[in-house]
């Protein structure tokens, strides 16, 4: 597996994420927490770019960007 890019920033779309914690439950690295019953991005720095939150969100409500792909989805940027 190669080695992916530095993330710099995670993107919750809040209209889409019903609070259902799948991501924050497979994130090797507590990146993420629910608050208010929204995925939050809590610890950005330590994000070790898996992308399993993105992969995995049911609802597709997660964008993982990485260094060198800066481009969103237009949803809510919660990036700490």
């Amino acid at each position: 597996m190669s080695p992916k890019a530095k993330v710099t920033k995670i993107v919750v779309d809040e209209r889409r994420c019903k609070g259902c914690g799948i991501c924050i439950a497979l994130c090797p690295k507590q990146v993420l927490a629910l608050k208010k019953q929204k995925c939050r991005v809590e610890r950005l720095e330590v994000c070790i770019g898996c992308d399993l939150c993105q992969l995995r969100c049911p609802d597709f409500a997660i964008e993982v960007v990485h260094e060198g792909n800066d481009e969103g989805q237009g949803g809510e940027s919660n990036d700490g």
